[in-house]
């Protein structure tokens, strides 16, 4: 689809190259292992203030992907949608690739590229609605309102401004599953996030409504119409692809979406944990530092069916967005603007700074089974998200991520930008992720720590803001441990209060005519530690 400069309509061109793509790499198949996830979006990923494009992408964004170390590349707003600042969500060309980042040739060597290098590539599917347009989409095609929609007021959405699929019609069926086949068998991505999922289960759409027991998930408000469609479109992705990954996005928590159809589920590989990134973000604008229930933290984290695999995030796009902020921009504030050169010292800088990291490192470390990080929030980028719009005199200038910020070797951004890229090479190298199990070693509010074991390692977690514990045990199997990771390090903009590298043994205590085992430990304000075992010898 091609938009007309002058009408600002889509009209479609028919793209027949006599070559077609050479794929460099046509075997690639997903990993197993940790899914670390980094979302993306193609038109604000360059600096300049503009739109980027497919080949601007895959020569300078795609390298910081790879040198960061994720393994997972989610590419939003892919699929034709009319109005940019959508954010890729009001589709109206469900088979075309948006054009106005480039070729589709453009799109499949980014997505050979990405696969070259290692990385999956999943992409934002938006089957729960479709755009309102009638010049261009499914709107009126055939000059009624219930072609592929609902008819009368169910075919709208009230607070998307767009229209639903009656996913009982077999044509709706047959065109968005043959959407799903096409951008695995044309653009050979490795899988989908399903966007909406939630809007799509059920008639109200999930809005206004507290899902608060097993009652409200199966009412007779689910529309076992869509249910329906979401189970056949995992059974056809993963007879295709059985190595495909499926997300759904649902904020409404409905068990068995995330559970394999043979088990009774829908069949998706994992459902976003959605909960966590509301909950950081109520807890850093409402709570003190020094209030912080470590026990309901530890719950929000934690709380997840042991039958379904999740990715936990601290923050995606939608937190990035004018409207709200990022927990970089609410932990600093304006000091942001003024206070990031190394040597200039500020106190709400050093807070947020600290805190940005212990909230990314038990998010990743408490996961399901994956962690999910929109682009430039590793290392803190200050701005928020605004595309170009009537209110802002259509300006680029937030629709873009400032690299250079990050490059800067006199700006502290990269010390949170080398912090995020050594806590994601521990979670691939170590694979801790793929033990579901985590066991709580301790939990105590008044003293802000949190301690627990997984795999074998011991991640502990002081959120206090002025006590640095010394001597501080924390239960742990009988051993020897080494300290591999520390928050507080110099690199990452740390105080340097702990001895890189040093070991650690439990020590024993009769309690109660058992034997307990501790580690006792120094635990500097707002730092966290991460203890490998290793073999006494």
């Amino acid at each position: 689809m091609v938009q007309d400069p002058e009408t600002l309509i889509f009209a479609a061109q028919v793209w027949n190259p006599d070559i077609p793509y050479q794929w460099k790499y046509p075997d690639f198949r997903h990993r197993t292992g940790p899914l670390l996830i980094y979302e993306a979006h193609v038109g604000m990923a360059q600096e300049e203030e503009k739109i980027g494009t497919y080949q601007e992408f895959t020569e300078k964004i795609l390298p910081r992907i790879i040198k960061a170390g994720y393994n997972t590349l989610q590419l939003m707003a892919i699929q034709e949608h009319p109005y940019y600042a959508s954010f890729g969500y009001h589709v109206s060309s469900f088979y075309a690739a948006s054009s106005r980042f480039g070729t589709p040739e453009e799109l499949k060597a980014l997505i050979d590229a990405a696969h070259g290098a290692g990385l999956s590539v999943i992409m934002d599917l938006v089957h729960s609605h479709a755009v309102n347009n009638e010049n261009e989409g499914l709107s009126r095609f055939d000059g009624t309102l219930y072609q592929y929609f609902h008819n009368g007021p169910r075919g709208s959405h009230p607070a998307w401004d767009s229209r639903c699929f009656d996913y009982g019609k077999l044509q709706v069926l047959h065109f968005l599953l043959s959407n799903c086949r096409y951008w695995l068998d044309e653009y050979r991505v490795d899988g989908f996030r399903f966007d909406g999922i939630t809007s799509m289960l059920y008639t109200h759409h999930g809005l206004e409504k507290a899902f608060t027991s097993y009652a409200d998930y199966f009412d007779d408000t689910v529309d076992e119409d869509a249910l329906t469609y979401l189970a056949l479109s995992n059974r056809l992705i993963h007879e295709l692809r059985p190595d495909a990954i499926t997300i759904a996005e649902d904020i409404s928590g409905m068990p068995g979406l995330a559970k394999p159809a043979d088990k009774g589920g829908i069949g998706f590989n994992y459902r976003l944990a959605m909960g966590i990134p509301d909950y950081w973000i109520k807890l850093v604008k409402d709570t003190r530092d020094e209030d912080w229930p470590m026990g309901r933290l530890w719950f929000e984290l934690t709380n997840r069916r042991a039958d379904e695999k999740t990715i936990s995030y601290c923050e995606s796009h939608d937190q990035a967005l004018v409207g709200d902020q990022t927990l970089i921009f609410r932990l600093i504030g304006d000091d942001i603007y003024h206070h990031m050169t190394i040597g200039d010292e500020n106190i709400r800088v050093e807070r947020g700074i600290s805190l940005h990291k212990l909230i990314r490192f038990i998010t990743l470390t408490s996961a399901g089974s994956g962690y999910l990080n929109f682009m430039g929030n590793e290392f803190g980028h200050p701005e928020w998200i605004d595309f170009p719009r009537e209110g802002n005199q259509w300006s680029y200038r937030y629709a873009r991520r400032q690299w250079h910020l990050s490059d800067d070797t006199g700006l502290k951004y990269k010390w949170l930008a080398r912090f995020d890229r050594d806590m994601i090479a521990l979670a691939g190298r170590y694979d801790f992720l793929q033990a579901p199990n985590l066991n709580t070693l301790l939990e105590h509010s008044m003293d802000k720590v949190i301690a627990f074991e997984r795999a074998g390692f011991i991640f502990a977690i002081n959120f206090h803001p002025n006590c640095s514990h010394v001597d501080y045990r924390v239960p742990a199997p009988a051993g020897k441990y080494k300290m591999i990771f520390d928050s507080d390090a110099p690199s990452y903009g740390g105080h340097g209060r702990m001895v890189p590298d040093q070991y650690h043994f439990t020590i024993s205590k009769t309690i109660n005519g058992g034997t307990m085992h501790f580690l006792s430990l120094y635990l500097p304000t707002r730092t966290a530690l991460l203890l490998r075992p290793v073999s006494i010898g």
